[in-house]
């Protein structure tokens, strides 16, 4: 376990806007980190939303685990700038975009990877479920089954993209696609253990981890017009 009360509790504003175009988030992610990069003072930001539909690919993406032609398809897709395979995000996930400065914390990629599982696995454990890490992977899986994945870039230490939990999204997309490019541990969402689920519930039990996690001060920021400025 990681001591981090040695770090100041950091303000770190929380957005919640609900359901978002990828492209529209991404672009404000860009945004908000080129902000931070010229202004290394701003606060912290959290946004945590959902996707309509979309197939994303890291760098690097290996075109094998994609099972449809993406010269030829329906599906909304984006070739971006995180690491990872291809992913899957849709209404039902929930999805977080920290915006954080590592200066504040620990410059060591690694460290910030384990942090964020560790947000996730506290998030399972309130629902007295046993989230796990495997070893050589980067997500987090219950029962065998990955719940959530996690794929990041990093600017001058600040940070952009985060993780995905399956809260009670139709999981039929994932279907085209070898998510994570990880062929032998199937992909499942908290419904199949908590049909009652709601992404509206668990974002609150989110916040209050990764406030827990980082020893930030969480501050409720404007969400009614997308991009708002601190």
């Amino acid at each position: 376990m990681i001591d981090n009360t040695q770090f100041p509790p950091y303000r770190c504003l929380l957005y919640n806007p609900g359901l978002i175009p990828y492209i529209t988030a991404h672009q404000w992610q860009r945004s908000l980190v080129t902000e931070r990069i010229h202004n290394p003072e701003l606060d912290d930001v959290l946004i945590l939303l959902e996707h309509p539909p979309v197939y994303t690919l890291g760098t690097g993406s290996n075109p094998e685990f994609i099972k449809f032609n993406l010269d030829k398809c329906n599906y909304d897709v984006h070739r971006i700038e995180r690491g990872g395979e291809v992913t899957y995000h849709c209404p039902g996930q929930l999805v977080a975009y920290p915006i954080l400065n590592l200066r504040r914390y620990r410059q060591d990629l690694h460290w910030y990877l384990r942090q964020l599982e560790e947000v996730l696995i506290r998030v399972l454990a309130h629902y007295d479920l046993p989230g796990e890490r495997i070893a050589g992977f980067t997500g987090v899986w219950l029962e065998g089954y990955k719940v959530a994945a996690i794929g990041i870039k990093v600017s001058k230490w600040i940070t952009m993209h985060g993780f995905s939990l399956n809260v009670c999204p139709d999981m039929t997309g994932f279907k085209h696609i070898v998510p994570c490019g990880i062929v032998d541990k199937p992909v499942r969402s908290l419904a199949a253990w908590l049909p009652d689920l709601t992404c509206h519930e668990v974002s609150s039990v989110v916040s209050q981890c990764f406030s827990e996690v980082f020893n930030v001060k969480l501050v409720v920021a404007k969400s009614e017009k997308l991009g708002d400025r601190e």
